[in-house]
């Protein structure tokens, strides 16, 4: 069980802090998420054999912990950005400028999502995961990944036809 662990689970940290972070907003509760969550793995170790991938079962309890933490906080419409310290590579400073204003445009669009459509939109755009991979973390089927993706993106077209 320790080496399944160590080999298997705990390289995920990473993976599941950026998750966290995206959720919760916050690198103190998101470090705080995903040691719950590690420890919460550990603690049902006897349903690895059980399971088909530890590393949706992870992903499925990190989710779960950082929107506990979340309503904990009194917040319910979180916001999600994007590698937030990332420096924009341009030297114009009118490109910086529109890259700048695009970014946060994309941003609100994003955070004007329902939570669903908003946790499938980051895990297929941005993180570039597979329908069948983020299906198995939320806990659905790939058919209904790709209704909520759809309608994200439908929205988003909406949003962007209104400006």
């Amino acid at each position: 069980m320790e080496k399944i662990f160590k080999n298997d689970i705990l390289p995920l940290k990473d993976r599941l802090f950026r998750l966290a972070l995206r959720i919760t907003l916050n690198r103190q509760e998101a470090e705080d998420v995903v040691q719950d969550t590690l420890l919460k793995m550990w603690a049902r170790r006897e349903e690895w054999s059980n399971v088909n991938s530890l590393e949706a079962m992870a992903v499925t309890i990190c989710r779960n912990q950082a929107l506990d933490y979340t309503k904990k906080a009194g917040r319910s419409n979180m916001s999600i950005d994007v590698d937030r310290d990332s420096p924009i590579v341009a030297n114009d400073p009118s490109v910086q400028m529109e890259n700048k204003e695009g970014l946060s445009m994309a941003r609100a669009m994003i955070n004007d999502l329902p939570e669903v459509q908003r946790s499938i939109m980051v895990l297929r755009e941005v993180e570039g995961q597979s329908f069948a991979t983020i299906a198995d973390e939320l806990g659905m089927n790939e058919s209904q990944v790709r209704v909520y993706l759809h309608r994200a993106r439908q929205k988003i077209k909406k949003s962007l036809s209104i400006l």
